[in-house]
């Protein structure tokens, strides 16, 4: 019996470390963002079992130890966090134009982009249909050009993004997002286009580099961005 309340304390201890460890591994680039994240996840998961575990114990009156506490603390952490993604599908590629969705250029020359198929599958269309069909573009007052500068002061403003290509020809503007905790690089698209009912209207693509999905950090993205972009213009 104190041979098996030993190893659950063990257990828990290691689990906790772990999922403590995996993103500040990740944000002082000892180890890669998707390594950060899976030690987090593994010692999260497991944490959630010693968790429950521990729960039972102390039911029975057998005590609760310090790893199993520490497993029922980070366990909840690590469920609440993983929650943030649900209901929503496992593709890490959203958009305000699944018709006609803004096209990576500059970002296909980038280092940690070569040989990757940048563009949209249409697959996911219907899946962010589906999710999250409250995504659309930003509707700006003025001429496009105005929008273009707008949304160009507030890619260069924040302090998370880097601008690798800005045409105001195109009128488009390319950005590397990176996540504030594990240091995980998105690529975004901004696409300026006169609006059918005047004004310009901005849509944005934001495509994750890493995994299947992506915990909601596009979508959530795009839509703090369209917020933004409407705000008034300044003058």
């Amino acid at each position: 019996m104190r041979y098996g309340r030993r190893m659950r304390n063990t257990i828990g201890l290691v689990a906790a470390l772990a999922s403590v460890s995996g993103p500040l591994v990740a944000h002082f680039a000892i180890a890669p963002p998707l390594t950060g994240f899976a030690l987090f996840a593994l010692g999260g998961m497991v944490s959630v079992v010693t968790g429950l575990v521990s729960v039972v114990q102390v039911v029975r009156g057998k005590g609760l130890t310090l790893g199993g506490g520490l497993g029922l603390l980070v366990g909840l952490c690590f469920v609440g966090i993983a929650s943030r993604g649900a209901g929503l599908p496992r593709i890490n590629d959203f958009t305000t134009d699944p018709t006609d969705p803004p096209a990576f250029r500059f970002a296909m020359t980038l280092g940690p982009n070569q040989g990757r198929d940048l563009g949209y599958p249409q697959a996911f269309a219907a899946l962010q249909r589906e999710c999250c069909a409250d995504l659309r573009p930003a509707k700006v007052r003025g001429t496009p050009h105005d929008a273009y500068e707008h949304a160009l002061r507030i890619a260069k403003g924040r302090p998370d993004w880097t601008v690798t290509q800005a045409d105001p020809e195109a009128l488009t503007i390319e950005v590397v997002a990176t996540s504030k905790v594990f240091r995980f690089q998105d690529d975004l698209v901004m696409r300026v286009r006169p609006a059918v009912d005047g004004g310009a209207r901005i849509d944005v693509r934001s495509k994750s580099r890493d995994g299947k999905g992506d915990i909601g950090a596009n979508t959530g993205r795009i839509r703090e961005l369209v917020e933004a972009l409407e705000q008034p213009t300044a003058q």
